[in-house]
């Protein structure tokens, strides 16, 4: 099944302590629902000393967020929008931005 957003894209959160920022997609996990975003729901993890952390500490870092509190940032007004899917003239399926009309990228390979 398509997704409204996939890695690499720019989305802004519309729901949550993080509503309104903005920040690029690192990871999709879909069987869970969420994806990973750059800058968004930041925590801190508490670390014991380690080889990898001989001083140990607190290290922030980003958690996965609801796919559906996220919605891709539309190229030419930059505020949130939805998305559709549509086949282009080339037969190839691709996602478009609702406001804008314009294309976020193809979704698969042209049918046969």
């Amino acid at each position: 099944m398509a997704r409204h957003v996939r890695k690499g894209d720019t989305v802004t959160v519309i729901a949550g302590d993080d509503k309104g920022k903005a920040g690029e997609v690192l990871v999709v996990y879909p069987a869970r629902g969420k994806v990973l975003v750059a800058g968004v729901n930041r925590v801190y993890r508490h670390l014991r000393p380690s080889r990898q952390h001989p001083q140990g500490g607190r290290i922030q870092k980003e958690m996965p967020i609801a796919i559906s509190n996220v919605l891709p940032t539309d190229p030419k007004t930059s505020g949130p929008t939805r998305v559709g899917f549509r086949i282009n003239s080339a037969g190839v399926k691709e996602r478009f931005a609702k406001k804008s009309g314009q294309a976020l990228g193809t979704v698969g390979r042209k049918k046969i």
